[in-house]
Protein backbone atom coordinates (compact mmCIF):
# COMPACT_ATOMS: atom_id res chain seq x y z
CA UNK A 1 0.00 0.00 0.00
CA UNK A 2 1.40 3.37 -1.09
CA UNK A 3 0.90 6.44 1.12
CA UNK A 4 1.40 9.82 -0.56
CA UNK A 5 1.39 12.99 1.57
CA UNK A 6 1.29 16.38 -0.19
CA UNK A 7 0.72 19.95 0.93
CA UNK A 8 -1.39 22.64 -0.70
CA UNK A 9 0.44 25.96 -0.23
CA UNK A 10 2.11 24.48 2.86
CA UNK A 11 5.35 22.61 3.53
CA UNK A 12 4.91 19.12 4.93
CA UNK A 13 7.77 18.20 7.27
CA UNK A 14 9.39 14.77 7.32
CA UNK A 15 8.21 14.37 10.88
CA UNK A 16 4.58 14.87 9.84
CA UNK A 17 4.98 12.44 6.94
CA UNK A 18 6.26 9.77 9.32
CA UNK A 19 3.41 10.49 11.72
CA UNK A 20 0.80 10.16 8.96
CA UNK A 21 2.35 6.93 7.67
CA UNK A 22 2.31 5.43 11.15
CA UNK A 23 -1.32 6.45 11.75
CA UNK A 24 -2.46 4.94 8.44
CA UNK A 25 -0.63 1.64 8.88
CA UNK A 26 -3.86 -0.05 10.04
CA UNK A 27 -5.66 0.70 6.78
CA UNK A 28 -4.22 -2.33 4.98
CA UNK A 29 -5.32 -4.58 7.86
CA UNK A 30 -8.94 -3.50 7.51
CA UNK A 31 -8.89 -3.32 3.71
CA UNK A 32 -6.26 -5.66 2.18
CA UNK A 33 -7.20 -4.51 -1.35
CA UNK A 34 -6.10 -0.96 -0.63
CA UNK A 35 -3.55 0.21 -3.20
CA UNK A 36 -2.96 3.90 -2.55
CA UNK A 37 -3.78 6.42 0.18
CA UNK A 38 -3.51 10.12 -0.70
CA UNK A 39 -3.25 12.68 2.12
CA UNK A 40 -3.65 16.38 1.34
CA UNK A 41 -2.64 18.93 3.99
CA UNK A 42 -3.75 22.55 3.61
CA UNK A 43 -4.00 25.75 5.67
CA UNK A 44 -6.83 28.28 5.81
CA UNK A 45 -5.47 31.82 5.96
CA UNK A 46 -8.77 33.41 6.98
CA UNK A 47 -8.30 34.62 10.60
CA UNK A 48 -12.01 34.04 11.28
CA UNK A 49 -11.39 30.32 10.79
CA UNK A 50 -8.35 30.10 13.04
CA UNK A 51 -9.86 27.28 15.10
CA UNK A 52 -10.21 25.13 11.98
CA UNK A 53 -7.30 26.49 9.99
CA UNK A 54 -5.50 23.15 9.49
CA UNK A 55 -7.27 20.81 7.09
CA UNK A 56 -6.41 17.19 6.30
CA UNK A 57 -8.11 15.21 3.51
CA UNK A 58 -7.56 11.46 3.12
CA UNK A 59 -8.54 9.62 -0.07
CA UNK A 60 -8.22 5.83 -0.27
CA UNK A 61 -8.11 4.13 -3.65
CA UNK A 62 -8.51 0.39 -4.09
CA UNK A 63 -10.21 -2.08 -6.42
CA UNK A 64 -13.46 -1.17 -4.71
CA UNK A 65 -15.11 2.25 -4.22
CA UNK A 66 -13.12 5.34 -3.29
CA UNK A 67 -13.21 6.14 0.44
CA UNK A 68 -12.69 9.67 1.81
CA UNK A 69 -12.42 11.36 5.18
CA UNK A 70 -11.44 14.87 6.21
CA UNK A 71 -11.08 16.95 9.37
CA UNK A 72 -10.14 20.46 10.51
CA UNK A 73 -8.38 21.68 13.63
CA UNK A 74 -6.16 24.49 14.83
CA UNK A 75 -3.34 21.95 15.21
CA UNK A 76 -2.13 20.10 12.12
CA UNK A 77 -1.29 16.87 13.92
CA UNK A 78 -4.66 16.88 15.67
CA UNK A 79 -6.35 17.27 12.28
CA UNK A 80 -4.49 14.16 11.11
CA UNK A 81 -5.75 12.27 14.17
CA UNK A 82 -9.37 13.28 13.57
CA UNK A 83 -9.33 12.46 9.86
CA UNK A 84 -7.63 9.12 10.46
CA UNK A 85 -10.09 8.16 13.19
CA UNK A 86 -13.02 8.87 10.86
CA UNK A 87 -11.44 6.80 8.10
CA UNK A 88 -10.57 3.82 10.31
CA UNK A 89 -14.02 3.78 11.90
CA UNK A 90 -15.63 3.73 8.48
CA UNK A 91 -13.36 0.88 7.35
CA UNK A 92 -13.87 -0.99 10.62
CA UNK A 93 -17.64 -0.88 10.31
CA UNK A 94 -17.44 -2.18 6.75
CA UNK A 95 -15.01 -4.91 7.81
CA UNK A 96 -17.14 -6.08 10.75
CA UNK A 97 -20.34 -6.13 8.74
CA UNK A 98 -19.14 -8.28 5.85
CA UNK A 99 -20.85 -11.19 7.60
CA UNK A 100 -24.42 -10.18 8.29
CA UNK A 101 -26.32 -11.51 11.27
CA UNK A 102 -29.95 -11.26 10.25
CA UNK A 103 -31.35 -12.36 13.61
CA UNK A 104 -34.49 -14.41 14.18
CA UNK A 105 -37.00 -11.81 13.09
CA UNK A 106 -37.79 -11.33 9.42
CA UNK A 107 -37.10 -7.94 7.81
CA UNK A 108 -39.76 -5.27 8.19
CA UNK A 109 -41.85 -4.88 5.07
CA UNK A 110 -42.55 -1.56 3.41
CA UNK A 111 -46.25 -1.89 4.33
CA UNK A 112 -45.43 -2.40 8.00
CA UNK A 113 -42.92 0.44 8.04
CA UNK A 114 -45.40 2.89 6.51
CA UNK A 115 -48.51 1.69 8.37
CA UNK A 116 -48.24 4.45 10.95
CA UNK A 117 -48.07 7.20 8.34
CA UNK A 118 -51.07 9.40 7.70
CA UNK A 119 -53.27 9.00 4.65
CA UNK A 120 -51.91 10.73 1.53
CA UNK A 121 -52.90 14.33 0.99
CA UNK A 122 -55.39 15.06 -1.78
CA UNK A 123 -54.53 18.05 -3.97
CA UNK A 124 -57.34 19.93 -5.68
CA UNK A 125 -56.81 20.14 -9.44
CA UNK A 126 -59.37 22.86 -10.15
CA UNK A 127 -58.04 26.17 -11.43
CA UNK A 128 -57.78 28.97 -8.93
CA UNK A 129 -57.96 32.69 -9.62
CA UNK A 130 -55.80 33.65 -6.65
CA UNK A 131 -52.09 33.17 -6.16
CA UNK A 132 -52.37 31.12 -2.97
CA UNK A 133 -49.80 28.30 -3.02
CA UNK A 134 -51.19 24.80 -2.88
CA UNK A 135 -49.94 21.99 -0.62
CA UNK A 136 -46.93 21.37 -2.86
CA UNK A 137 -45.96 25.03 -3.24
CA UNK A 138 -47.37 25.47 -6.75
CA UNK A 139 -49.22 28.74 -7.43
CA UNK A 140 -52.41 28.79 -9.53
CA UNK A 141 -52.10 26.52 -12.55
CA UNK A 142 -48.31 26.39 -12.52
CA UNK A 143 -46.92 22.87 -12.92
CA UNK A 144 -45.28 20.96 -10.08
CA UNK A 145 -41.66 20.17 -10.85
CA UNK A 146 -40.38 16.71 -9.93
CA UNK A 147 -36.70 16.02 -10.39
CA UNK A 148 -35.67 12.48 -11.16
CA UNK A 149 -32.32 10.73 -11.02
CA UNK A 150 -31.50 7.28 -12.32
CA UNK A 151 -28.47 5.44 -10.98
CA UNK A 152 -26.97 2.37 -12.60
CA UNK A 153 -26.52 -0.48 -10.13
CA UNK A 154 -25.66 -4.13 -10.53
CA UNK A 155 -27.55 -6.66 -8.36
CA UNK A 156 -25.72 -7.32 -5.08
CA UNK A 157 -26.11 -9.24 -1.84
CA UNK A 158 -27.19 -7.69 1.44
CA UNK A 159 -23.61 -8.05 2.71
CA UNK A 160 -22.29 -6.05 -0.26
CA UNK A 161 -24.94 -3.35 0.25
CA UNK A 162 -23.98 -2.97 3.92
CA UNK A 163 -20.35 -2.62 2.98
CA UNK A 164 -21.11 0.00 0.32
CA UNK A 165 -23.24 1.98 2.77
CA UNK A 166 -20.50 2.02 5.41
CA UNK A 167 -17.83 3.09 2.94
CA UNK A 168 -19.79 6.10 1.75
CA UNK A 169 -20.88 7.00 5.29
CA UNK A 170 -24.63 7.12 4.60
CA UNK A 171 -27.45 6.03 6.91
CA UNK A 172 -29.28 4.09 4.19
CA UNK A 173 -28.49 2.40 0.88
CA UNK A 174 -30.86 1.51 -1.99
CA UNK A 175 -29.94 -1.63 -3.95
CA UNK A 176 -31.29 -4.56 -5.98
CA UNK A 177 -30.98 -7.71 -3.88
CA UNK A 178 -29.52 -10.51 -5.98
CA UNK A 179 -30.80 -13.17 -3.55
CA UNK A 180 -34.47 -12.08 -3.48
CA UNK A 181 -34.59 -10.21 -6.83
CA UNK A 182 -36.33 -7.33 -5.04
CA UNK A 183 -35.71 -3.60 -4.68
CA UNK A 184 -34.44 -3.15 -1.13
CA UNK A 185 -33.15 -0.50 1.25
CA UNK A 186 -30.79 -1.27 4.11
CA UNK A 187 -30.70 1.37 6.84
CA UNK A 188 -28.85 2.06 10.06
CA UNK A 189 -30.65 1.66 13.38
CA UNK A 190 -29.30 2.18 16.88
CA UNK A 191 -25.79 0.98 17.66
CA UNK A 192 -24.60 -1.76 15.31
CA UNK A 193 -28.06 -2.99 14.26
CA UNK A 194 -29.53 -2.56 10.80
CA UNK A 195 -32.91 -2.91 9.13
CA UNK A 196 -34.02 -3.88 5.62
CA UNK A 197 -37.04 -2.68 3.65
CA UNK A 198 -38.08 -4.66 0.59
CA UNK A 199 -40.56 -3.57 -2.08
CA UNK A 200 -42.99 -6.25 -3.26
CA UNK A 201 -45.78 -5.85 -5.80
CA UNK A 202 -49.31 -6.71 -4.68
CA UNK A 203 -49.62 -9.06 -7.66
CA UNK A 204 -46.54 -10.97 -6.49
CA UNK A 205 -47.48 -11.13 -2.80
CA UNK A 206 -48.41 -14.66 -1.63
CA UNK A 207 -52.13 -15.20 -1.10
CA UNK A 208 -53.34 -15.70 2.47
CA UNK A 209 -54.07 -19.34 3.34
CA UNK A 210 -56.53 -20.78 5.82
CA UNK A 211 -59.57 -19.14 7.35
CA UNK A 212 -60.29 -17.45 10.62
CA UNK A 213 -62.65 -19.17 13.01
Amino acid sequence: MEIVVTGRHVTVSDRLREYVTDKLSKVSQLEPRMQRVEVLVSHETNPRQAKTSERVEITCRSKGPVIRAEARHDDRQAAVDLATDKLLERLRRAHDKRKVHRGRKSPVSVAEATAALQAPLVVETEASDDDTPDLFGAVGNSPIEVREKVHLSAPMTLEDALREMELVGHDFYLFHDSETDMASVVYRRRGWSYGVLRLESEDEAPAATGSEG
